[in-house]
């Protein structure tokens, strides 16, 4: 399996930051990681040790992104306005910097977005952002519901980042048309802890006419990655 390990200096961080390809040829799939992970934790959680024979074939390709969750979301030392700024420059970094990389050495037109827990956040959010790029996501026991790491703050910033905020209020047909013509799939478990917002989050899809699939895992799932790593055998 081919793996490739790229570090440059972001311009729209200022600072350096990492990545792993894994692949060939196939479907780009971007991943992010977990709340505050790294760009080697799907690898090193045995996530493409469970998907190798796909990637070896040519059928998917994994571009593996580090976070900044700790300089964004989850960073309490900074007000809450930094916070969210700091995540619109991440946005910046992948939309602006990573995916013209990923362009220029696989031209296939789906590009998918997955992640698990507040990945899949990650995941959901930028796919809905920009549906002309995304037309796919998978989410394995996503957190999508940020709002409590603002403390109360909110602006148009944060509106734009909180799915279960602007998706109700989405009227612009370029989008819906975009949404409807894309796909959704929402993987949590019957003892996952995020449930809840796995089946809000669908809800408020839905409600848009926007099609997602919920598949709520039986078996005592939860939300760990041996569970994860059965989860996305079956949907990538």
């Amino acid at each position: 399996m081919r793996r490739e390990y790229q570090k440059w200096f972001s311009p729209s961080l200022e600072r350096e930051m990492e990545l792993l390809t894994f692949g060939h040829a196939g479907m780009p799939v971007l991943v992010f990681p977990t709340s505050c992970g790294r760009f080697f934790e799907f690898e090193d959680r045995g996530m493409v040790g469970a998907i190798h024979e796909k990637i070896e074939r040519g059928h998917l390709q994994l571009i593996c992104v580090d976070s900044v969750d700790s300089e964004s979301w989850y960073n309490r030392d900074v007000p809450p306005r930094w916070r969210i700024a700091r995540h619109v420059q991440y946005e910046h970094y992948v939309m602006q910097e990573v995916l013209p990389l990923v362009r220029s050495g696989n031209r296939t037109p789906n590009v998918a977005a997955m992640g698990c827990s507040f990945g899949g956040y990650h995941a959901l959010n930028i796919a809905l952002r920009h549906p002309d790029i995304f037309q796919s996501v998978l989410s394995l026991g996503g957190a999508f519901n940020p709002v409590n790491f603002l403390d109360g703050y909110y602006d148009d910033d944060c509106y734009y980042n909180l799915p279960m905020h602007y998706i109700p209020n989405t009227t612009d047909p370029w989008f819906l048309d975009r949404y409807g013509r894309s796909t959704y799939i929402l993987a949590t478990g019957v003892e996952d802890q995020c449930k809840g917002e796995n089946e809000r989050m669908a809800d408020v899809l839905r409600a848009k006419s926007i099609p997602c699939r919920l598949d709520v895992w039986g078996d005592h799932t939860g939300h760990d990655w041996p569970w994860w790593q059965r989860m996305v055998q079956t949907y990538l």
